[in-house]
């Protein structure tokens, strides 16, 4: 079983990125992939969280260890898979997580892809009281402008690989029609900041 790579950054894309180290290239699925466009031919650490299926042996990679045990956390719950756990991950705001879950407000857990109401239900179960000891991390929070402030610009690529990075997640396209829209009228913004602010759009619809 892994607990950690150090290597070096070689590629990103909406579903994983690559980290290359002895000159082999590891494939690890992360909740926000483009959190790592920044750190391109850089040395990082990920922590990794390792799963053998009979078709496939799959990493998934957190910047943290404290990310990690969150995601061991969610996933130890009924329902949740690691894919609907990168997904909860994605989402910067992890004090709101814990704040539902503490709070028995099912509803807001249930707008993640793939909780439903009994997910939602069994995630307050299992995990009300047992996140006191998760971090969180308020250093790369985006803003989302008032209405006022938008106007409308071309969509780019920066907007399209966010948008791409969406559906990985588990994001609908229904879902995220509800916001492309407003999500257009954000400009000069990385792929990684698009993503950011589609997330918490989906968090308010």
């Amino acid at each position: 079983m892994y607990e950690y790579i150090k290597g070096t950054v070689t590629f990103t894309s909406p579903y994983y990125i690559v980290v290359e180290k002895n000159g082999l290239g590891y494939q690890i699925a992360v909740a926000n992939p483009f959190r790592y466009s920044a750190y391109l031919n850089q040395e990082v650490t990920v922590y990794l969280h390792q799963v053998i299926r009979d078709d496939a042996h799959l990493l998934y990679g957190f910047a943290t260890l404290e990310e990690k045990q969150l995601f061991l956390k969610l996933i130890s719950v009924s329902g949740i898979g690691p894919k609907s756990g990168l997904a909860i991950m994605a989402l910067d705001d992890h004090s709101g997580l814990v704040q539902a879950i503490e709070a028995q407000d099912a509803t807001y857990l249930t707008k993640f892809p793939g909780v439903g109401k009994k997910t939602a239900q069994q995630m307050i179960l299992d995990l009300q009281g047992k996140l006191d000891d998760v971090e969180i991390d308020v250093s790369e929070t985006t803003t989302i402008s008032t209405q006022e402030d938008l106007f409308t610009v071309e969509p780019t690529q920066q907007l399209d690989e966010a948008i791409e990075a969406l559906k990985a997640l588990g994001y609908s396209e229904r879902e995220i029609k509800k916001i492309k829209k407003e999500l257009e009228s954000y400009q000069d913004k990385t792929t990684d900041e698009y993503l950011r602010i589609g997330l918490k759009l989906l968090m308010k619809k």
